[in-house]
């Protein structure tokens, strides 16, 4: 029996337009980019130049520092352009597809019987370690340094996310080779859900599988390793996610890096939300086409709403990205009186708005308004209500704030990511960006400590 953890503090947040269960396939687009900024923790050193023809597997890129990680190419075809930004930074690789996947091959061993050596030298050749995630700092994990433990989180607790056991459908074998892969390597912990005990996903024999249930965000990975293995400092865990455990299994079954992977397409401005099937580095105008409700004022976003990116339709599929969303822009938004009126269609944590009533199972159309500026941070305890994590959230973002490193350490600060602060900063009374907040404090760790 697997055990449960029940987490209590969080918020859930119901949005219209959640993607339905139902797939369609996305034809080979003509043109596909790998963006470096999705790396984060990778100083980019370029393996191509423009011109030059790739299969798909083949390195785009590598991490300058060690030249271990290579970042690879999702389909064959011709590096048509390399954009930088200022100061020359590497923006985007633009590669034009032949129209068919031509891909390299690998000699990928058992799992059941490779070394975690070989396993982890597979991953570095194909690019898929740079799928793979460290705590502390939340970055590309270091391949020099051997983890404790290895940390899937099979399910999303974030609005409008993707659900997994659909994603899965029909490749739960090679999820659990996946895993059986990583278990090469280091212990390897899968959190699901309480309705995923009964799918194909389990047994899953080279893990151990606990059930989280709780509100948001008891599906970040993150509040997993805070209840199951808490990171100290000194320690280092990867995490990887659960649509890159299907991709790493694919590649030892059949030896080839296929990047292709299923995109919840969601939101209350989408027309059809549903469900499509289609490669990282894919243009936006293949995966949305004509999905959009009207022509103006609306968000685009690589990801879901707490933690996704803006986007727009000549923007690309991000490499981590599990959904793309459109939601009202709100910048079009008149209201007479202001917060002052009631109102039963806008959520709200507190009884201000009488859409309490409704209970907790109401649908919302949100828009991306902030409703109020920056200002001090006043609300003593308002994070930890919906922080499930054995850290004091206020604490920590004011230690990062004024840049004190030893109390940082002190507060937990190797165990956390930002989008374990998404909850906390919808909820924020303050209007702070906490995600951007505590990136930046990662950053500046990792570089004081390097």
């Amino acid at each position: 029996m697997e055990p449960l953890y029940k987490i209590k503090k969080g918020l859930d947040i119901m949005l219209e337009g959640a993607a339905e269960q139902q797939l369609a396939a996305c034809p080979l687009a003509e043109t596909y980019a790998v963006k470096p900024a999705d790396f984060n923790g990778i100083v980019p050193k370029l393996a191509v130049k423009e011109g030059c023809s790739v299969k798909a597997g083949d390195p785009l890129f590598v991490d300058k520092a060690t030249e271990k990680i290579a970042v690879v190419s999702p389909v064959s075809g011709t590096v048509k352009a390399i954009e930088r930004g200022e100061r020359r930074k590497l923006l985007r690789i633009c590669i034009e597809s032949d129209g068919k996947q031509d891909y390299k091959s690998f000699n990928a061993p058992d799992p059941e019987k490779a070394s975690g050596e070989e396993v982890h030298a597979l991953m570095l050749e194909a690019g898929m370690a740079a799928f793979l995630r460290q705590r502390p700092y939340d970055v590309i994990a270091d391949p020099e340094q051997k983890p404790k433990s290895i940390f899937v989180s099979a399910f999303s607790t974030m609005p409008l996310a993707a659900d997994f056991s659909f994603v899965a459908k029909g490749r739960e074998g090679d999820f659990k080779t996946g895993i059986a892969a990583l278990s090469r390597i280091a212990p390897v912990y899968v959190g699901i859900n309480p309705q995923q005990i009964n799918s194909e996903l389990l047994p899953i024999t080279h893990a151990k599988v606990s059930v989280f249930s709780g509100p948001n965000p008891a599906g970040n990975v993150g509040v997993q390793i805070n209840h199951i293995d808490p990171v100290n400092k000194g320690e280092t865990v990867w995490t990887m996610g659960a649509e890159h455990v299907i991709m790493l299994g694919e590649l030892f079954r059949t030896g080839k890096v296929n990047l292709t992977r299923r995109i919840a397409v969601a939101g209350s401005m989408i027309t059809a939300p549903t469900y499509v099937e289609t490669l990282i580095g894919a243009p936006m105008t293949s995966i949305i086409g004509d999905k959009i409700k009207g022509t103006g004022h609306v968000r685009i976003i690589g990801g879901n709403p707490l933690v996704g990116e803006r986007s727009g339709m000549d923007d690309y599929l991000g490499a981590f990205c599990t959904e793309v969303c459109a939601i009202p822009e709100g910048d079009d938004v008149n209201e007479a009186f202001g917060w002052i009126m009631p109102r039963l269609n806008q959520f709200s944590t507190s009884r201000s708005y009488f859409s309490w009533l409704f209970g907790k199972s109401k649908k919302y159309d949100l828009d991306c308004r902030i409703k109020g500026g920056e200002r001090h941070i006043i609300m003593s305890g308002e994070y930890d209500r919906v922080f499930p994590m054995d850290i004091y959230a206020g604490y920590l973002i004011k230690a990062i704030i004024t840049g004190d490193i030893d109390r940082q350490e002190a507060l937990g600060i190797y165990e956390v990511a930002p989008e374990d602060f998404a909850v906390a900063e919808f909820v924020d009374s303050s209007k702070l960006e906490l995600q951007k907040i505590v990136r930046e404090g990662l950053d500046l760790l990792r570089k004081e400590n390097a």
